[in-house]
């Protein structure tokens, strides 16, 4: 297994890069994907967040209404933490299980974690970061996601800076462009993937087929 994390901003289009990624053979660890799947209703996540946040954050279909959480949880730090502190553990277990599934396979596992440089709860072997000017990424929410401007330099500010995440860069895909303007840097990045397996399997062959 090659393990890899790839990560962005917000409004970078980090989930554009990902899914290429998937389509060229990476096996994706998505944890947007996870945290979705563990917030479903009847999942004790929800529950657990419905205990804490009350009945208001369901919306009429007993799903949860993600805007509902984030107009409560971007105005108060400690409401913040104390959803963090019901989701991360088990958003964890998950991945981690994810991962041990994937240790003995030779696959190249993409963990996509939009908070990987900022809590640095896994250990891959390159990083890759989605680079996108923050006002670029500001339209794109605005314009796509129908985020106000403020509401999206909000959630930015959150995170780690452009400077933070391409200071933990191995490899950068820009993308201030359009997606066909994307194209090549997913090509390159996905050639840089393949070098880094076949120097991986040059070092450590496998034992059933070393001389």
């Amino acid at each position: 297994m090659l393990l890899l994390g790839l990560t962005g901003g917000i409004g970078s289009g980090k989930s554009t890069v990902s899914s290429a990624l998937a389509e060229r053979g990476a096996v994706v660890i998505d944890a947007d994907g996870v945290v979705r799947e563990l917030q479903a209703p009847g999942g004790a996540v929800l529950a657990a967040m419905v205990e804490h946040f009350g009945d208001g954050i369901l919306a009429a279909d007993g799903a949860l209404d993600r805007q509902a959480v984030a107009n409560i949880v971007f105005t108060d730090a400690e409401q913040l933490k104390a959803l963090n502190a019901i989701v991360h553990p088990a958003v964890g277990a998950e991945i981690d299980a994810r991962i041990e599934a994937q240790r003995s396979l030779d696959n190249i596992v993409v963990l996509d974690i939009p908070l990987l440089v900022e809590n640095k709860p896994y250990s891959p072997e390159g990083v890759i970061v989605v680079d996108t000017d923050p006002e670029i990424a500001v339209d794109r929410l605005v314009r796509f996601r129908g985020f106000s401007a403020d509401d999206a330099r909000a959630r930015m500010a959150r995170q780690a800076t452009r400077e933070e995440r391409l200071a933990e860069a191995d490899f950068v895909v820009p993308n201030d462009g359009t997606t066909e303007e994307l194209v090549p840097y997913i090509e390159a990045c996905w050639e840089w993937i393949k070098g880094l397996e076949s120097a991986k399997q040059t070092a450590d062959p496998d034992p059933a087929t070393a001389s």
